[in-house]
């Protein structure tokens, strides 16, 4: 059985109704349960079990780029055999917001945040120190903004 067919009515409300923003409170799960019609310890046993599943992979804010600390795109060039491995170890670390696959000579690509800018490129060296590969530094030139949260399908 799929992850999507282990979703509840609830699961699928707290994944759709607060991707785009979890409230900005001192107990923001307590304010999501009240949402929901759930206690505070139940929203958050329910993140933890729909990440544990893999359905979501991070809990938490996204900054506007150079507001708050630093942070760049990378990308790495790894051989195939090896992505799954190399994308493990990238998404292991609390400074990467996301990785992803891209079908180009450069197929693993993340973006890294951090306190500062010496903070930034002590972690994208240790990556790529770690995997043994070269990481692409690619720094944001022009900001963009794209809403990235869309209404959830479920089949």
């Amino acid at each position: 059985m799929n992850i999507n067919e282990r979703l509840d009515h609830l699961d699928r409300r707290l994944l759709n109704d607060f991707q785009a923003g979890i409230p900005l409170a001192a107990r923001p799960f307590a304010r999501m349960g009240e949402q929901l019609g759930l206690s505070e310890a139940e929203v958050i046993a329910r993140l933890r079990r729909l990440t544990e599943a893999g359905a979501v992979s991070r809990v938490g804010p996204v900054f506007r780029p150079k507001q708050v600390g630093a942070s760049t795109l990378a990308a790495m060039a790894v051989p195939p055999p090896r992505l799954a491995e190399v994308a493990s170890l990238v998404s292991a670390y609390p400074e990467v917001n996301h990785n992803y696959e891209r079908e180009h000579h450069f197929n693993l690509w993340f973006v890294l945040t951090a306190p500062d800018q010496a903070s930034l490129e002590r972690v994208r060296d240790e990556i790529g120190r770690r995997a043994g590969l070269p990481v692409l530094d690619l720094p944001m030139l022009a900001e963009y903004h794209i809403d990235l949260g869309f209404p959830l399908q479920w089949t």
